[in-house]
C-alpha cells in the first residue's frame, strides 16, 4: 500500500480499543501497539513525519500494510498486546533479550546422582523445583551454602562417569566435600544426603536436624567418633541455615524497585529485589535508547513480569504508567496474587527509586562506547533540528576584532561529532571600514563557498550543517549568501545565555530550538561554540601581537625590515630584545644599529609585551 492508502485506511478505523500490527512487504510484523481509540492512534503514524522521532520515521518507512484487532475493552487490548509481542518479537518494539529474573532451584531425583541447578523457569519435566528466590545471586548463595553444609561436590565432574578417574580435589582436602568422586561411595548414600537437602528446601529443617542428631548419637555409640564429629558439624550448619530462613518463604521478593535511564545510544532497565527492606539482588537489561522513557518502562515491565512464574507484593515505578491499574489486574488474574503498582512520592520509596535509577545509569554508561554516545547525540541533534540527512560534517563560524581592527574569522569543522583540526580555516577580513559583524560574516561565507564552487583544495567538501555564532540576523545573512551562490545548506545561529553558553539554535525565520533540556546536545553545541571562539580569538591575538612588534621596532633608527627580521629570529620576542645587552645585540646587528636598539629600550619606561611568534594551526582562507 502507498503512504496515502495507509493514511486513508487509518482514518476508517473505529474509535474503539484494540491492537494494531504494522507489517512490511514480507508480511513480517515489525511493530505491535495498543490503543484506546484505534483511529486516533494509528492515524498519528501517517501524519507529518517532522513530528516523529528518527526511530518512528524508520518504522513508518517500512510499513507496507497493517492489521487491527478490535478488543472488547482496554484490558482485553492489553492482554492481546502482550501476547502478540511475545509471539512475533517485532523489530521496533523494545524487547527483553531473555527471561532472567526470579530463578528456581531444580533437583531431578530420577538421576542416580541428583544435582542442584539454577534455572529460570519451571517446566513439566518431573523434576522438583524450589523457589522462586529473590534473584540469581541469592539462589547461587543458597546452593553454595547447601553444598558446603552437606559436603556435596561443587566441581564439574559427572557421576557415575567420572568416579575413580582422578585424585580428590582441594575441596576434599579442605573438608568441604566428602569425596564423592572416589570409589567406595554408594549412590544410595549420595541420594540420602540429597533427600535431606530437599527436606531442608521445603522448610523442614527440624526434621533434618532430628535425623542428623539420631545418626550422630548412633555413630558415637559405635565409637565412630570421626563420623560423629562430621554429623555434629553438619547439624550446626543446618541449624544456622534454618535461623537465616534460607528457604522459599524467606527469600521470596516482597518489593521490586524499577529503575530506567538512557543516554543517546542505550537504555538500561534495572530491577532491585528487596525483602523486608534488605536488597537481595539486581537484574538489569540493556536496550536501545527509546523515543520515550515512560513508554520503554511500561513495555519492559510488562514483558519482565509476564515472562516469569512469580511476582512480588509491590512494584515501585520511576514514573507514571498509563495502564498500571490494568496491568495489576492482569498480574492478579495470571498469578492469583494481588500486586500493588505505584510511583513512590516520599520517604524510603523515593530513596529506593533513586537508587534503582542510579544503578540503571551506571550500567548504561558503562556499556556504551564513546562512538555510540557520539552517534546518538548527532542523531538527537538531527531530530531536534528536523533534518532528513546525516550530520557527518558541521561547520561553525565566528568573528573576532578589537574596535574594528585586525578583523578575523574562524571556520571550525566537526566530523562525526569530533573536531577535525586539519580542516580548520582562518580568514583575515579585507576592506572592512570599522566593526561590522554582519558584513564580516557575509565576506567570510562568500569566500568559503566561492572556493567550494571552484573545488579549491581544502574547501571542496560541503557541510551538512552551518552554525553561525550569533542570532537570527546572522543566520539570515548566511542564508542570503547561500541563495546568491545557488546553494542550500541548513543554517542555524547559536543564541547565547548570560553566561555566554549557547542556550538555543535559531533559524533565519526567528524560530528557536531549545537545547538546554537535552544535555548531550547542549554539551556538543557548547563545545563547538567554544572551539570556534577559541580559534578566532587566537588568530586575532596573533595578528595584533605582530602589529605591536612591528610598530615598536619601526620606531628605532637604522632598523629596517631585514634587521627587524634578524632580531626577531634570534630573540623571538620584543621583550627579549629589550632585555638583551649590547654584546648580544652586536652579534646580530652592526655596532651602530645595535647601540640604537639598546639605547631605545633602556631610555623607555617599561618593556614591550612578550608575545610568541609561533603561528596557530590552520590554513588562512
Amino acid at each position: 500500500m502507498t503512504f496515502d492508502e495507509l493514511k486513508d485506511k487509518a482514518h476508517t478505523l473505529p474509535l474503539e480499543p484494540g491492537v494494531y500490527l504494522m507489517q512490511d512487504k514480507t508480511n513480517t510484523v515489525i511493530y505491535v501497539g495498543k490503543a484506546k481509540k484505534l483511529r486516533n492512534r494509528v492515524s498519528q503514524y501517517f501524519q507529518d513525519s517532522a513530528s516523529h522521532t528518527s526511530k518512528t520515521r524508520r518504522m513508518v518507512s517500512q510499513i507496507d500494510h497493517f492489521d487491527v484487532i478490535v478488543a472488547a475493552s482496554e484490558f482485553e487490548a492489553l492482554v492481546l498486546e502482550c501476547s502478540l509481542i511475545k509471539r512475533h518479537m517485532p523489530k521496533y518494539n523494545i524487547l527483553l533479550k531473555d527471561d532472567k529474573g526470579y530463578p528456581y532451584l531444580r533437583i531431578d531425583r530420577r538421576a542416580d546422582y541428583p544435582v542442584m541447578e539454577l534455572v529460570s523457569k519451571v517446566t513439566g519435566d518431573g523434576a522438583d523445583y524450589f523457589g522462586p528466590y529473590g534473584g540469581r545471586a541469592v539462589t547461587k548463595e543458597l546452593i553454595d551454602a547447601l553444598r558446603l553444609t552437606f559436603h556435596l561436590p561443587g566441581c564439574s565432574k559427572v557421576f557415575p562417569r567420572d568416579i575413580g578417574k582422578d585424585r580428590p580435589c582441594l575441596n576434599y582436602h579442605m573438608n568441604n566435600c566428602d569425596g564423592w568422586c572416589q570409589p567406595g561411595k554408594s549412590p544410595q548414600a549420595y541420594r540420602a544426603v540429597m533427600d535431606q537437602v530437599i527436606l531442608l528446601l521445603r522448610g523442614k529443617y527440624q526434621t533434618v536436624a532430628q535425623d542428623l542428631r539420631r545418626q550422630m548419637e548412633e555413630a558415637a555409640e559405635a565409637l565412630e567418633f570421626e563420623r560423629a564429629a562430621l554429623l555434629r558439624d553438619r547439624l550446626l550448619a543446618i541449624e544456622n541455615l534454618g535461623k537465616k530462613q534460607l528457604v522459599t518463604a524467606g527469600t521470596m521478593a516482597h518489593t521490586d524497585v524499577i529503575g530506567y535511564w538512557q543516554n543517546t545510544a542505550k537504555g538500561c532497565f534495572a530491577v532491585l529485589h528487596y525483602v523486608d527492606g534488605s536488597l537481595l539482588d539486581k537484574d538489569y537489561e540493556i536496550v536501545p535508547a527509546s523515543d520515550s522513557a515512560d513508554e520503554a518502562v511500561s513495555t519492559l515491565v510488562k514483558q519482565y513480569y509476564l515472562a516469569r512464574n512469580c511476582v512480588p507484593k509491590e512494584i515501585l515505578l520511576p514514573g507514571e504508567m498509563e495502564d498500571a491499574a490494568l496491568f495489576a489486574q492482569l498480574l492478579q488474574e495470571t498469578y492469583h496474587k494481588k500486586v500493588h503498582i505505584r510511583v513512590p512520592q516520599r520517604g524510603d520509596g523515593v530513596r529506593l527509586a533513586e537508587l534503582a535509577a542510579k544503578n540503571a545509569r551506571e550500567e548504561a554508561e558503562r556499556l556504551t562506547s564513546r562512538e555510540e554516545k557520539r552517534s546518538g547525540t548527532l542523531e538527537q541533534l538531527r531530530t531536534l533540528l528536523g533534518l532528513s540527512g546525516p550530520l557527518d560534517r558541521m561547520e561553525s563560524y565566528d568573528i573576532s576584532n578589537t574596535a574594528g581592527t585586525d578583523i578575523v574569522a574562524s571556520m571550525v569543522v566537526f566530523v562525526q561529532g569530533k573536531p577535525s583540526k586539519k580542516d580548520y580555516k582562518r580568514f583575515k577580513l579585507r576592506d572592512m571600514a570599522g566593526q561590522d559583524d554582519y558584513g564580516s560574516m557575509r565576506q567570510v561565507l562568500e569566500r568559503r563557498f566561492t572556493r567550494y564552487l571552484e573545488a579549491s583544495p581544502g574547501f571542496e567538501t560541503p557541510p551538512d550543517l552551518l552554525l553561525i555564532d550569533g542570532g537570527m540576523v546572522h543566520a539570515q545573512t548566511a542564508e542570503a549568501v547561500l541563495q546568491e551562490l545557488g546553494l542550500s545548506f541548513p543554517v542555524f545561529g547559536m543564541v547565547k545565555d548570560d553566561r555566554h553558553r549557547t542556550r538555543a539554535l535559531i533559524r533565519a525565520d526567528g524560530s528557536e530550538i531549545g537545547i538546554q533540556t537535552f544535555p548531550p546536545v547542549y554539551a556538543l553545541i557548547g563545545q563547538i561554540q567554544e572551539e570556534t571562539h577559541r580559534f578566532a580569538i587566537t588568530y586575532h591575538r596573533l595578528l595584533r601581537s605582530r602589529h605591536m612588534r612591528e610598530s615598536v621596532l619601526d620606531q628605532i633608527p637604522g632598523v629596517g625590515p631585514a634587521r627587524k627580521k634578524a632580531l626577531l629570529k634570534q630573540f623571538r620576542t620584543v621583550a627579549a630584545i629589550g632585555k638583551a645587552d649590547l654584546t648580544a645585540l652586536e652579534q646580530v646587528l652592526p655596532r651602530g644599529p645595535a647601540q640604537a636598539v639598546y639605547d631605545y629600550f633602556h631610555q623607555q619606561e617599561g618593556e614591550a609585551p612578550c608575545e610568541s611568534l609561533q603561528d596557530q594551526p590552520g590554513a588562512s582562507g
